[in-house]
């Protein structure tokens, strides 16, 4: 091999290495990486309303009395969400006598928009559906798009998923933590950054 060539194979091994190692800190190395920093830190103490207008729950509150929490962050511009919706709403249902509790977070949305979103879709009878007036939560969440499913126990954050998930994701990822074991925190589907533009 000509050392042009060499050169050419080590540059390209090199890209290569960079892209794994970005792509590895960022959605997590399938050893447990986070894919954010948030993973570990504890719950914040943050009291949202109602996406309804009855009344707040406190996150801080709620994820102390459960064994554990799943936050998903969603839009009604979101197609991603909208595709995953059935399975939140499913898993959500089936886990609910084992102390697993969901909610659903709108993300840089219109309330009357979400609302309409779920009146199509359906609500899930266990699952509670807040909104996030100012994107409070979602920076104190590190969210940077739609969907994102954020999983809680013992009122410490232990890991993210980032894209559209399905029932059998979620679930894995429940009977690991209710057995007491880390998940991976990782891309699991495709997503959106931000809302689409209205013309």
């Amino acid at each position: 091999m000509s050392s042009r060539g060499r050169y050419l194979l080590v540059a390209g091994l090199v890209v290569v290495g960079l892209a794994v190692a970005v792509f590895a800190a960022r959605f997590g190395d399938g050893a447990g990486g986070s894919a954010s920093p948030i993973v570990g830190a504890v719950v914040p103490d943050l009291t949202l309303p109602y996406l309804d207008g009855h009344g707040s729950l406190n996150l801080a509150d709620l994820s102390g009395s459960q064994d554990v929490v799943v936050v998903n962050f969603f839009a009604s511009w979101c197609l991603q969400c909208r595709n995953e919706h059935a399975d939140l709403v499913s898993t959500a249902d089936a886990y609910h006598d084992r102390s697993v509790r969901f909610l659903g977070v709108t993300f840089q949305d219109d309330p009357d928009r979400a609302i309409a979103f779920l009146d199509e879709l359906g609500r899930g009878e266990t699952t509670r559906y807040l909104s996030d007036p100012g994107s409070r939560a979602a920076i104190e969440f590190g969210i940077f798009g739609v969907p994102e499913t954020v999983f809680i126990s013992g009122g410490v954050i232990v890991g993210k998923f980032l894209g559209e998930t399905d029932a059998l994701t979620l679930t894995g990822a429940l009977e690991r933590l209710l057995a007491g074991q880390d998940i991976e925190s990782r891309q699991v589907g495709e997503f959106r950054r931000s809302r689409p533009d209205r013309t």
